[in-house]
């Protein structure tokens, strides 16, 4: 493999040692970009970085692949090398590697913990791959324009190199591990060390679950099916169309193809849009006892899913509703929104077919008992008419083109 065309640094919170490590890369890869995404950070990195002579990406805190991602969308194309921000060693025996994927093995062990990060996520690879890897969670990685192709968007956070191998290995490139004499700052058996690879497993599990990729090029977890422990203190017969409509939900985050809206799926026939258009008012029948109900159930669904297109969009409708609503079924799905909330508008997780139609069920749901008759029938016009708006322009656009909802929609939100 030739020399990569530019290298990435995902950093947070590296001053006085990021500057090495960037003056370390351009000296052994003088013809590459060196890139330092820097997460967040709240001391010096990023300034240091750029004196060192990388060109530096500040953005808020959303987590190492995130930042990853990034980086690679502002490199130019070729190969890239990825290294972690406090490395110290040579990496030119990665970009020198025939594999797609080189990973480094480092020679001498180095702090940690107990290894239980570590060999869950071999046991990953392994089961979905079956590949066998010594060092699944190693930052330093060379990856070929085909390799680099394959595998960005990266897993958010720390489950970046977990899945980047697995997906490179189930697109049959080549994968290598290279054992070399490297070093970096190590977490110790602390209690920040502890902290850190709690978060580092909850990302790589997060990681082998269903992802989408949302407006920005991020490729994140689908949480919603995280709605569902809502059902634990809601009415049981609500619990189950709730599960019922997320299980719907997760059919089309597993399976959907290319087509969007109504007619796109229509016209392309058995698609999970209209499994969707079909299964969700017939759960909402079942459990309302009623065709109306059924209707407001599934129209409710389908609108909190058309709002589901921006960081944080659908759960602010779902809590403004929930507010006006209160009752027994909606507001223990309120407090699983809360929870969600801050992670869903910091573009750590997305809440996907699965979690936008299950909290538009709920809605339904609870509005079901409160309209009878003449109301019920308004509201599903109401609802009805959004679903023929949102087929003929964007209601994102709609939103951002109106001042005060604009306001809303992007408060809490990051600025990039």
């Amino acid at each position: 493999m030739a020399d990569p065309a530019a290298v990435l640094i995902a950093a947070r919170d590296e001053e006085g040692r990021i500057g090495a490590t960037v003056r370390a890369v351009l000296a052994a890869f003088p013809g590459a970009a060196v890139i330092v995404a820097d997460d967040g950070s709240r001391d010096g990195t990023a300034a240091e970085a750029e004196l060192a002579g990388a060109t530096v990406l500040r953005l808020p805190h959303r987590g190492k692949g995130q930042a990853l991602t990034l980086a690679e969308q502002a490199a130019p194309p070729g190969a890239v090398l990825l290294c972690d921000a406090d490395l110290r060693g040579d990496l030119r025996p990665l970009s020198r590697s025939g594999a797609d994927l080189a990973i480094a093995a480092f020679s001498r062990r180095q702090g940690g913990g107990f290894g239980l990060v570590k060999r869950i996520a071999r046991a990953a690879i392994r089961a979905a791959a079956a590949y066998e890897v010594r060092e699944p969670l190693s930052g330093q990685r060379s990856l070929s324009a085909a390799a680099r192709a394959a595998c960005f968007p990266v897993a958010a956070g720390f489950g970046v190199e977990t899945r980047m191998t697995i997906d490179a290995a189930r697109a049959g490139l080549t994968v290598e591990e290279i054992e070399i004499d490297l070093e970096h700052r190590c977490t110790g058996r602390d209690l920040a060390g502890f902290a850190h690879r709690g978060r580092q497993l909850a990302d790589l599990l997060l990681a082998l679950g269903p992802q989408a990729t949302n407006h920005r090029g991020l490729r994140l977890p689908l949480v919603g099916v995280a709605v569902t422990l809502g059902g634990v203190c809601a009415p049981r017969r609500a619990a189950v169309a709730v599960a019922a409509v997320a299980a719907v939900g997760l059919a089309d985050d597993l399976w959907s193809g290319a087509e969007r809206g109504w007619r796109g799926h229509l016209a392309a026939g058995r698609t999970t849009g209209v499994l969707k258009a079909v299964a969700i008012p017939a759960v909402g029948a079942v459990a309302t006892g009623s065709l109306s109900g059924g209707l407001l159930v599934g129209l409710s669904a389908n609108a909190l899913n058309l709002l589901d297109t921006r960081p944080g969009r659908a759960l602010k409708a779902f809590l403004a509703v929930a507010a006006l609503l209160r009752g027994r079924t909606v507001t223990p799905y309120a407090g699983v929104a809360v929870m969600l909330a801050p992670y869903d508008l910091r573009e750590m997780t997305m809440l996907g077919d699965t979690g936008s139609n299950a909290l538009g069920a709920v809605l339904g749901l609870e509005a079901v008992p409160r309209l009878t008759g003449r109301s019920r029938w308004i509201a599903i016009s109401a609802l009805g008419g959004l679903t023929v708006l949102g087929e003929l322009r964007s209601l994102g656009a709609l939103i951002e083109s109106t001042p005060g909802l604009r306001a809303i929609d992007r408060a809490g939100r990051q600025p990039r």
